[in-house]
């Protein structure tokens, strides 16, 4: 430990003296004893000199880079919790200082409700930690729950999980459908010192656009029809703990706005209420996209991009994780088995060589349901490739024979030589047919949200609109 977290000061370095006077006052008022710098030099020897647990850096310093003075510090005392205070135009710098080691960071203006919470997450997390660890991660070699697998790319993930959730940063998942987002984001929230909180899934995608700003921030009675009673939001339901939002690219552009005010402010304004709340929340975001892509198309704001995405874990595909699709499969054969009252104790050799080779675009969630098919189905003693789905056997060309050429391929001829685009318009409209128009119902079939294919639609039709103009 670097100190007492309980007793030793907090150490204040901003070169403002205004601030210095408004920042020292709000941390005395709530009992803390403060030790202020105005300088990067002097702010590292009263470091030295009283290796405080908590320190506020402001970012832009006289003398000496922010980043700079919380590399020496971090150095010397890897466990000292690093606040950066920094002006909104210096968001990218705080981020990078976030990725570089930093606990938290606070955007000029904020009040004293933001600060002392940002002092008392530090706290928590210094408290949290354990004795005989002291700054360092747990052993690496080992899986992280509620994960599977031991494979190389798999604890790349494990040790950015152990890492990110000493800190307050806000942690932006990404991976293919059926990676584990969730299971991600519930073991940086179980690893972090908000275990003991609550912690609230959200999935963007799954809510029609008109609901979901009170799924997120809640509502008051009678603030819109069918709006019978108060609820509680999903944000002030994690407070305390984690909120996590699934599909966030999935989200409306004018909620988006009140979800980075969120992030600046840390207070909410449930529909219809007239006084913002405060809430000590932390994000954690995912998507299936690629955000970046995203932004360019104006689908989502830039700004909130760069706000969310401080600490980036990407979750590899089970087709790129070696073996661990066999161990993950041997886990869950056996716990459904136990489920289903049958007697399966794992694969069998031929099936585990089929396991490694399939190229999975499901993931997890597809090697769930083939093994769900398998038990059902099935009394055991081992899943054998007889029992195998055969759509999912047809995934892998057999031995020794040519791929089919595009033009010659039963199910690809009619879409050779078309753009992509072209070929995803003709299978959502091709979905839509065989459904009878339900957007609900083709959103299941092709493993999408319904708002994916509205917003396709309204884009589609804009454009053949415009085309009609011109013409």
């Amino acid at each position: 430990m670097i100190g007492n977290s309980a007793a030793d000061p907090i150490l204040l370095i901003e070169d403002t003296p205004s601030l210095q006077m408004i920042y020292e006052a709000a941390l005395k008022r709530a009992g803390f004893e403060v030790v202020t710098c105005g300088t990067a030099a002097d702010g590292l020897a009263a470091f030295e000199a009283k290796r405080s647990s908590v320190v506020l850096l402001d970012l832009m310093l006289p003398d000496r880079a922010g980043l700079e003075v919380m590399h020496d510090m971090l150095a010397r005392a890897p466990g000292t919790c690093i606040i950066v205070i920094t002006a909104n135009g210096s968001i990218n710098k705080a981020v990078e200082m976030m990725r570089a080691g930093a606990h938290e960071f606070l955007v000029k203006p904020f009040d004293d409700q933001r600060l002392l919470a940002a002092v008392e997450n530090a706290r928590r997390a210094i408290s949290h930690r354990p004795q005989s660890a002291g700054s360092h991660a747990a052993p690496a070699e080992r899986p992280m729950p509620p994960f599977i697998g031991q494979s190389p790319e798999m604890q790349a993930v494990y040790d950015k999980i152990r890492s990110v959730a000493r800190s307050m940063a806000t942690v932006f998942i990404t991976g293919e459908s059926g990676t584990g987002k969730e299971l991600c984001a519930e073991a940086v929230h179980k690893a972090s010192a908000r275990a003991s909180g609550p912690f609230v899934a959200l999935n963007c995608g799954a809510i029609p656009v008109d609901l979901l700003e009170s799924e997120v921030f809640g509502h008051l009675r009678g603030s819109f029809t069918g709006a019978i009673s108060d609820k509680i939001g999903a944000a002030a339901a994690a407070d305390g703990g984690t909120l996590f939002l699934d599909e966030i690219c999935e989200m409306d552009l004018n909620l988006q706005t009140k979800l980075l005010r969120f992030l600046q402010t840390s207070t909410i304004m449930p529909v219809g209420a007239t006084k913002p709340r405060k809430v000590n929340v932390r994000i954690i975001c995912a998507t299936n996209r690629n955000p970046l892509e995203e932004v360019r198309l104006g689908r989502f704001r830039e700004d909130l991009y760069y706000r969310l995405h401080v600490v980036p874990i990407h979750l590899p595909p089970l087709r790129d994780r070696g073996d661990d699709v066999n161990e993950i499969a041997d886990a869950l054969v056996v716990e459904m088995a136990k489920e289903e009252g049958h007697t399966f104790v794992g694969l069998s050799p031929r099936v585990r060589d089929l396991f490694r080779t399939l190229p999975w675009p499901g993931n997890v969630r597809q090697l769930i349901n083939v093994l769900r098919n398998v038990v059902v189905l099935n009394e055991g003693p081992l899943v054998t490739p007889e029992m195998l789905p055969p759509d999912l056997l047809a995934e892998r060309p057999a031995p020794g024979n040519k791929p089919v050429p595009p033009e010659n391929h039963p199910l690809l001829g009619d879409l050779a030589g078309r753009t992509l685009a072209q070929i995803e318009r003709l299978v959502i409209e091709d979905a839509l047919a065989r459904h009878g128009g339900s957007v609900p119902k083709a959103a299941r079939e092709l493993d999408v949200s319904a708002s994916t294919i509205y917003r396709k639609l309204d884009a589609w039709a804009k454009a053949e609109a415009k085309a009609r103009t011109k013409t």
